[in-house]
């Protein structure tokens, strides 16, 4: 049976105009070289070339000076290595320092693609048939680098998407590490990422619940050593990469959150943050909070971590633990099966997997619940977000991957008590590119992370061939049908 798909007409494109101010960082001695150029300027020169930096940026992102300070503070260390007064710098110096430690990053100059759409937590003032959403979409620019970001739109009683303007600036969040960190779960993921078994004699001083600055001081200490050897200097290195892949980040309240950008921040992610994949979260108490996963790329390999806020406002994000958080493509069900959280995944880069917990960061005994079938997906099948709760089981929309690397999307239907269980599954695909969605950054791909059920419609956003989004819809109904009439 084939299900009716409803395209439309609503393009998300990528939009260079989109820029960050990002720091810029050129080498140690160029740094130097650049710092002693910008000490020998007379007050006039320094003032008339801030200002001529602040007339051409100045309106292109929300308070460039604190951004100039912000920079200028990152080389705090080598303006003491060149042994300069810092008291003998004028706050203009410093701000012109800064502003060549500054450079601008289209954020979604390349592609805007891999959406996720989840219920905003305000839904007042709306006519009947209305909800208001929330629809991440993971950003590519430069060097192919990946970052989160946030459109908020309406849709209507006839599932038509009218979207929120645009807000002017982006704003970068302001980072807080996790000071505190349990000794034992730390050795765990090292455990699991393969480190050297060096690893047990660098942790072996500290206890078993210990603070960040305290790694700090004693990693500064054996750094300082030139007699450490390069294994054991590349293990602490490799502790210190993962603790920094704990944080906090907070928006400013004036932000829209159309501004806000969840840019690279910890070195595990230095290459990217791909595909997250967002759900609105509802605990055993109804209390409500939107969760999700995404992958954070390095350049050499990936991490699966968690990011969950209550408001949009402020993210708290840390890393995934156990064998079943070794690859991409997690999504975490939108509620507990019998007192446990509930994830999907695709640990072997194949087949779907299942996986329970008593914590929403830790997964271990995955199992598989799908494996390849049909033609299309012979080469890997995995879900296209967090499972929808029906009154007929647990929807997973899912992609398949084909000849010619050809990317479709599915759909699976799994028992509600027990979703190992699979009630049906579409035999073709729900979702395949067009000719005029064959074209992109990667070819022949129509992909999603994540959709809704509205007006007992399955809204369906996906991205067109690694470079641009649109959305389906779907009627529940038929494509219930449908799943149900496949296994007969």
């Amino acid at each position: 049976m084939k299900v009716s798909v409803t395209r439309k007409n609503v393009k998300f494109l990528p939009d260079s105009s989109r820029v960050v101010a990002r720091y810029f960082n050129s080498g140690e001695q160029r740094t130097k070289e650049l710092i002693g150029r910008i000490l020998v300027m007379s007050n006039y020169d320094v003032s008339h070339t801030l200002e001529q930096i602040n007339r051409g940026f100045a309106r292109r992102h929300r308070n460039i000076s604190a951004i100039f300070y912000k920079h200028y503070d990152f080389i705090k260390p080598i303006i003491t290595e060149m042994q300069i007064n810092e008291a003998d710098l004028s706050e203009e110096r410093k701000m012109l320092i800064g502003s060549y430690l500054t450079m601008e990053y289209s954020i979604e100059s390349s592609a805007f693609f891999n959406p996720s759409i989840v219920e905003d937590f305000d839904q007042s003032s709306l006519e009947k048939g209305e909800k208001r959403v929330v629809i991440s979409f993971r950003a590519t620019g430069e060097g192919h680098v990946s970052s989160i970001v946030f459109r908020r739109g309406i849709i209507d009683k006839d599932n038509n998407l009218r979207m929120m303007r645009i807000g002017d600036d982006i704003e970068k969040a302001e980072i807080l590490h996790k000071m505190m960190f349990n000794k034992k779960k730390i050795i765990a993921k090292l455990t699991e990422m393969h480190t050297l078994d060096i690893y047990s004699s660098i942790m072996c001083d500290l206890p078993e619940v210990f603070e960040y600055s305290a790694f700090k001081e004693i990693l500064n200490i054996e750094l300082a050593n030139p007699n450490i050897n390069l294994e054991k200097k590349e293990a602490y290195e490799e502790v210190l990469w993962l603790l920094n892949s704990f944080y906090d980040i907070q928006f400013k309240h004036d932000s829209d959150i159309s501004e806000r950008v969840i840019f690279p921040i910890s070195d595990a992610e230095s290459r990217g943050i791909e595909d997250a994949r967002f759900v609105r979260f509802v605990d055993d108490d109804n209390s409500e909070i939107v969760m999700g996963t995404y992958t954070a790329y390095n350049g050499h390999s990936i991490l699966s971590k968690l990011i969950t806020t209550e408001d949009f406002y402020t993210f708290r994000v840390m890393p995934l633990y156990g064998e079943g958080s070794q690859s991409k493509g997690m999504a975490l069900f939108p509620k507990k099966i019998k007192g446990k959280y509930a994830m999907l995944g695709r640990i072997d880069g194949v087949n779907n997997y299942l996986m329970y917990s008593a914590r929403p960061n830790e997964w271990k005994n995955p199992q598989i619940i799908q494996r390849p079938e049909y033609p299309w997906e012979f080469t890997q099948i995995g879900n296209c977000g967090s499972p929808l709760w029906t009154t007929e089981g647990w929807l997973v929309i899912t992609h398949g991957v084909g000849a010619m690397r050809r990317y479709c999307v599915g759909a699976s239907l799994f028992d509600l008590d027990d979703p190992s269980k699979e009630i049906g599954r579409l035999t073709e695909p729900l979702l395949s590119p067009l000719e005029d969605e064959r074209e992109g950054y990667v070819p022949n791909v129509v992909y999603s992370c994540g959709s809704i059920i509205h007006n007992n419609c399955l809204i369906l956003p996906y991205a067109v061939s690694d470079y641009s989004s649109t959305y389906a819809v779907i009627d529940l109904a038929e494509l219930l049908e449908a799943l149900k009439d496949s296994k007969k």
